[in-house]
């Protein structure tokens, strides 16, 4: 199977998944036909590494699928970008983590919680876990999880962040998520009670901003020499941007047959719609460029084997942050030149791409005044350590 070959068939894909949105609605997840769709098609073996029957893809295939994906639908979108884009992070641990996800035929999506909410204890061999994790999209169908944690000294003062793998027997889910937008995600909790991680199943923060993580013994691909911040965050960006990009196909046939009731003649000769559905385009169009654009630069950089440059990683941050405000800022527009029919009407997709939207923005990753600060930083000079970058 080739990227190529992936991406046409995530593309068949899109008009049924496009049909499964309200179910992935009154569901609160993905439906299980949807995942076993998009296993099928090749889509969560696009980041996995070649010496485990993965593609090692170009990045740009990736999130190309996302796009198509989220524009079909946003929670759909929003959860197959954060369990598709685990089985690089997975790459970066040790290969003895590796052999244990991957090392036998069977499922093996892997969803995650970064935030170091739980309590982390230093014991001979690892550590032991415990502790709640919220947010973690379409953990429901995941088989391992990618939890954050802060490892203390004796003292209790954080001495280290890292992620720690965990398979499924070792947690349990817990059915909370019931919001507003991107409902269909299944964005619940994971819960974890007094596990043990072996420490070749952990990665410190370090390494993965330093780029020089244990599994790059075993990868050499240049896919696995990007930044993390920079590989993560472009994920959750690419599924809003698509989200923005199907409710303004939607808006714009819709806009082509309708009638404005205050002016009595077509929806589509009023200048002020044309206005606003010039600047949305104008708001999307930005945010795909300035993504697409960072990341293939990345990817040329690790391609020819040099050290990525702070102020790319910088610049690859703040676009992506902004990607995800452009998306909302477009999507806003719409809605004001709707009229009311979107607010009666739930199953809308202007309706509910508004909803994901203002959803999706509250993810850490979308915050748009941290990136603009961080980036401000590292070309004013200043000394910036920071994991996001």
């Amino acid at each position: 199977m080739r990227d190529e070959d992936v991406l046409t068939a995530v593309r068949a894909l899109a008009p049924v998944l496009r049909e499964r949105a309200a179910e992935a609605e009154t569901l609160r997840r993905v439906p299980d036909a949807s995942v076993a769709e998009l296993e099928d098609a090749g889509f969560f073996r696009l980041l996995r590494p070649l010496a485990y029957g993965g593609l090692a893809a170009d990045p740009a295939v990736f999130y190309a699928a996302v796009h198509e994906i989220a524009k079909a639908c946003g929670s759909t979108g929003w959860a197959a970008s954060v369990l598709g884009v685990h089985p690089w992070y997975v790459a970066q641990l040790d290969p003895r983590a590796q052999d244990e996800v991957w090392g036998a035929e069977g499922p093996t999506l892997i969803c995650s919680s970064h935030a170091p909410t739980g309590e982390v204890t230093s014991v001979d061999g690892g550590f032991r876990l415990s502790g709640r994790w919220r947010f973690s999209a379409g953990c429901d169908h995941a088989h391992w999880a990618l939890l954050g944690g802060l490892v203390t000294d004796r003292e209790g003062r954080p001495v280290d962040m890292r992620t720690f793998l965990l398979p499924r027997s070792d947690y349990r889910v817990d059915d909370v998520w019931d919001t507003v937008g991107l409902r269909g995600s299944g964005s619940n909790d994971v819960v974890v009670e007094d596990a043990f991680v072996p420490a070749h199943r952990t990665l410190g923060y370090g390494p993965v901003t330093a780029l020089r993580c244990p599994g790059h013994e075993v990868n050499h691909e240049p896919l696995y020499r990007l930044p993390y911040a920079s590989v993560f965050t472009t994920a959750v960006s690419t599924a809003m941007v698509g989200i923005a990009e199907s409710a303004y196909e939607d808006h714009l046939a819709a806009a082509r047959r309708s009638v404005r009731s205050s002016r009595g003649g077509p929806a589509a000769e009023d200048p002020f719609a044309q206005v606003r559905l010039a600047r949305a385009a104008g708001e999307i169009d930005a945010a795909r460029l300035q993504l697409g654009r960072n990341m293939t630069e990345l990817y040329a950089v690790a391609r020819g084997g040099a050290e990525i440059p702070a102020e790319l990683r910088a610049r690859t941050r703040r676009d992506q942050a902004l990607a995800t405000e452009r998306a909302l800022t477009a999507v806003d527009l719409l809605m004001a030149d709707a009229g009311r029919g979107p607010l009666r009407v739930a199953d809308d997709v202007l309706q509910r791409a508004w909803r994901d939207l203002h959803t999706g923005r509250g993810q850490a990753a979308n915050d748009v005044e941290r990136a603009l600060l961080l980036y401000a930083q590292d070309a004013l000079g200043m000394d910036v350590h920071d994991p996001m970058l």
